[in-house]
């Protein structure tokens, strides 16, 4: 693992010492921009000199067993080592998440394929799945928005994951899922197959990547559809937005307040609109490389098989696991690590992301900056 930790501590010095000049903090944009930079700088320093001194305490403890001859701390040593193995892993993964956003909270959002009840219900085990991933690394969930199925399972529902690189992490989930199994819902007991797209966007809250002009927007409002209380169905608190120069569309009808649902729809618009400028930057810099193939945004990427045989299998990097029980409990781990392995094998690492940044937004009235 290479970590440049002098260079980091240099640029930790140097945005500090930016933080304490005049009038810093009267831009609050550059501001939280700065102190998001810090954070992210810190981190995984911070980690790598925790590592350090855990193996010169471990370093010291086995040489003063070895000089009194004392065999009973050799558990106790290989259980620590073990552990310093396990956050050398997870620090060398933390710096693969080189991308402009893989910082930021993630906006998820799930659309069950055709099929009825039965993608709808794929659609729920899903959304079950990344809930149980994410509260087994202590991140947030905040349901944005939900449709119920009319019988059983969700017609749609996005939802924030709230934590440290969360996007980094989860944008490796953004596809086409596809499921195999016996259909609970059919009395013949037939096997069927069911997809679900799932879109992963970072969540840009109040960042200043994004401009968006009120002019080129087209705000409706409605009535939410679906279960709810009497104010949800009775009065005209959902919104719509759309971004007339591109057509994206944001949509929010979960809070009971029309307020609360534009804010929350204008944070869904932002992201889709973040996604679709860096589809526009890597769609440039493929035509600039004369490369045949394009980023698949939305092609299937994985799929879970519950019968004749129980195997979940990522198209990308061939991982595959047997039990499929533990994946549907959140145990998709192995599936982002490689993902993030083979991409940064993929793309030459870093010195590519450099290279899409650099390349520069197409024009437009709502760009990154």
């Amino acid at each position: 693992m290479i970590f440049d930790l002098a260079g980091k501590r240099q640029e930790i010095a140097r945005i500090e010492q930016a933080m304490t000049a005049p009038g810093f903090w009267d831009d609050a944009q550059r501001a939280q921009q700065a102190v998001r930079e810090l954070k992210l700088l810190k981190g995984p320093v911070e980690r790598y000199e925790e590592i350090e001194r855990k193996l010169d305490d471990l370093q010291v403890l086995a040489e003063l067993a070895a000089e009194e001859e004392d065999t009973s701390v050799l558990p106790e040593l290989e259980a620590e080592l073990r552990q310093v193995e396990e956050s050398m892993r997870q620090l060398e993964l933390d710096l693969l998440l080189t991308g402009p956003y893989d910082s930021y909270d993630a906006i998820v959002s799930l659309h069950p394929g055709a099929g009825g009840t039965e993608s709808q219900d794929w659609a729920q085990m899903l959304f079950r799945m990344y809930t149980r991933w994410a509260e087994d690394h202590g991140f947030q969930v905040e349901v944005l928005d939900l449709l119920e199925g009319e019988e059983a399972g969700i017609k749609s529902v996005t939802f924030a994951v709230r934590g440290p690189n969360a996007y980094g992490y989860l944008r490796s989930e953004h596809g086409v899922h596809r499921l195999v199994r016996i259909s609970p819902f059919d009395a013949a007991g037939r096997r069927h197959t069911s997809f679900a797209s799932v879109d992963v966007l970072p969540d840009l809250g109040d960042s200043p990547e994004i401009e968006i002009r009120p002019e080129d927007l087209r705000i409706d409002v409605f009535r939410a559809g679906g279960h709810g209380g009497q104010h949800v169905n009775k009065t005209e608190s959902a919104v719509r937005i759309v971004h007339l120069p591109t057509g994206i569309v944001a949509t929010c009808q979960n809070e009971r307040s029309q307020h609360a649902n534009k804010e929350t729809a204008m944070k869904i618009l932002k992201a889709r609109l973040a996604r679709y400028y860096e589809e526009q930057r890597l769609k440039q810099i493929a035509e600039l490389r004369g490369d045949v193939g394009e980023i698949a945004w939305g092609n299937q990427i994985r799929s879970y098989v519950f019968q004749p045989y129980t195997l979940v299998k990522d198209h990308r990097t061939n991982v595959e696991i047997g039990n499929v029980q533990a994946v549907m409990d959140g145990h998709i781990d192995p599936f982002i690590n490689a993902y993030l392995k083979w991409e940064a094998s993929r793309s030459g690492g870093s010195a590519n992301r450099r290279e899409r940044q650099e390349a520069g937004a197409p024009n437009g009235s709502a760009r990154p900056r």
